[in-house]
């Protein structure tokens, strides 16, 4: 019995942290997806396609860019990348602080400085 109740919390772990590592791979699949219908492929032409379309070195035909091009980094997106400069800079405040905070000072400093 208990090794039935772990096994059903290990379980539920995994799927609710599934969607926190879909991520680029996922946003590939549906591009992939999306060109499969646009070119109205069916049966093991869509197979063969897709299994093409999600190597690593396949680019996206609504990317913009040339197929024959390697895939590019996956870019953060937008409010990730203001949270990461905001970040940076709350760092370097509270490294310039003249008392170079540490600690709880600095953790609340930096809560402050991130939330504002």
């Amino acid at each position: 019995m208990k090794k039935l109740i772990a096994l059903a919390i290990l379980g539920f772990a995994f799927a609710v942290s599934a969607p926190a590592f879909a991520g680029p791979q996922q946003d590939k699949m549906k591009g992939c997806n999306a060109e499969a219908k646009a070119d109205n492929l069916k049966g093991a032409e869509r197979k063969a396609f897709m299994s093409k379309c999600l190597k690593k070195d396949y680019v996206l035909k609504s990317a913009g860019a040339k197929a024959d091009a390697p895939a590019p980094a996956a870019a953060p997106s937008s409010a990730k990348m203001k949270q990461q400069d905001k970040m940076k800079s709350c760092n370097a405040e509270a490294k310039a602080k003249a008392k170079a905070l540490k600690g709880d000072e600095r953790k609340k400093f930096m809560s402050t400085c991130l939330k504002s």
